[in-house]
């Protein structure tokens, strides 16, 4: 029997498509269903009860909530073409560096942004890239996974993409190649993925979302 796989999601919600890259990635046939998130739906709600957002993955009839979670189950349940290390230190490695993505460089980044630009908040974004971009260079290699995409490149879609949609609706710069070259370099050749590239939505849609957020400085 076919697995059954629906993802819930928005567009434009860069958590959702960690979730539509990873299954690009491992080429899994999924149904997307769209929300409305003024008004979610009984299956959000029930399927997600206790944040009540997305993404939510439903496999088979099962809920799988929070999409670096949700990224995982997809590499343990599908094996082929595998997005995290099987080497123990290195998945835990990996697993490390999502983490401080999320709860490191995502909202320093963020508070740039909604700053326009101001100097001490970009400066302590400044300062957690810097990590990414030393690892970068430790690598040596095409991506935080090495010669394929792993958690930590999925992880970072949001400094990838959209940050360069946020510079360009505010008109303001966070990431410069003289600063990161290796953050740029990395950025160009994950987005041109064609996983990656299937997965994201239109920049112009968060050009848009950045110029309505925040307005005009």
């Amino acid at each position: 029997m076919a697995d059954e796989v629906k993802l819930y999601g928005v567009d434009g919600s860069p958590y959702v498509c960690r979730v539509k890259i990873a299954l690009n990635i491992k080429k899994i046939g999924n149904e997307y269903v769209v929300e409305d998130l003024s008004n979610k739906s009984a299956d959000l709600l029930k399927y997600n009860p206790v944040h009540k957002k997305v993404p939510v993955l439903l496999h088979n009839g099962k809920p799988i909530s929070e999409s670096l979670v949700i990224v995982e189950y997809i590499d343990d349940a599908w094996k082929a073409a595998p997005i995290l290390p099987r080497d123990a230190y290195e998945k835990a490695q990996a697993r490390f560096w999502a983490k401080f993505i999320d709860g490191k460089c995502i909202p320093a980044i963020f508070m740039a942004i909604g700053s326009h630009g101001e100097e001490q908040a970009v400066a302590e974004a400044h300062e957690q890239l810097q990590f990414l971009e030393n690892e970068l260079n430790v690598k040596g290699k095409k991506f935080f996974g090495g010669d394929n995409i792993n958690l930590v490149d999925i992880a970072a879609t949001f400094i990838a993409y959209w940050v360069g949609a946020a510079e360009e609706a505010l008109g303001i710069k966070l990431v410069t190649k003289d600063k990161f070259p290796k953050l740029i370099e990395w950025g160009g050749n994950y987005i041109n993925c064609q996983a990656v590239k299937d997965g994201l939505p239109p920049r112009e849609i968060l050009v848009a979302f950045f110029k309505k957020r925040f307005g005009s400085a």
